[in-house]
């Protein structure tokens, strides 16, 4: 995998550690091509925290509403904002405890904001293509997110752990499907036992 993807990175654009933080929480259960559409907009009305922690919820909601549980999403925004600058003087923090102390920031979050945005390996961040792939290859026997994550950071070492996950996403968009596997194409065929995979 490290091959087929020698310079992994996320595809969500942000410019600095906020913009990493917020296209993040929108990125649940939305595409990052969606997300990178609604983000210039978003950071062109609000440009900085301090603007965007005395936004209007109801306004926020207009400009983000194309990626989902919108509503949820401008109120954890606009509530980590204001804490931000409440509690760590404008500033994104950059400790797990403390982003996860964030509204609407939980561990995957947490994770994505301290690899991207301070090139920190906390642990390893788990969505959808990560828990799949690494149950159909047998890396885990979990479905529980924090569960998934402790097995993946007891196999891979502490340094290869932000560049694994962006491998592992890019894989499952690419080549390990959900519904419809690429197995014809995947590197790990001849030794993966494809757990839950049908064909």
């Amino acid at each position: 995998m490290q091959l087929r993807y020698p310079r992994p990175e996320t595809l969500l654009q942000a410019g600095n550690a906020w913009e990493l933080l917020v296209a993040t929480v929108l990125a649940a259960q939305c595409t990052d091509a969606r997300v990178n559409l609604v983000t210039p907009v978003l950071f062109s009305r609000w440009p900085d925290i301090a603007s965007l922690a005395k936004a209007r919820q109801e306004d926020v909601e207009s400009v983000i509403r194309s990626t989902g549980f919108y509503r949820n999403k401008a109120k954890h925004i606009i509530a980590a904002a204001k804490k931000i600058m409440t509690a760590y003087g404008g500033a994104v923090p950059s400790t797990m405890e403390e982003l996860t102390s964030l509204p609407g920031v939980a561990r995957k979050t947490a994770n994505i904001v301290l690899w991207g945005a301070f090139g920190r390996n906390d642990g390893m961040a788990v969505d959808t293509h990560v828990k799949r792939i690494a149950f159909r290859l047998g890396l885990t026997e979990h479905k529980d997110p924090a569960r998934v994550e402790k097995d993946l950071m007891e196999l891979f070492p502490r340094d290869s752990w932000g560049d694994m996950n962006h491998r592992l996403v890019w894989f499952g968009r690419d080549i390990c499907d959900a519904r419809n596997p690429l197995c014809g194409q995947c590197e790990m065929a001849s030794f993966c036992p494809k757990i839950g995979v049908h064909q």
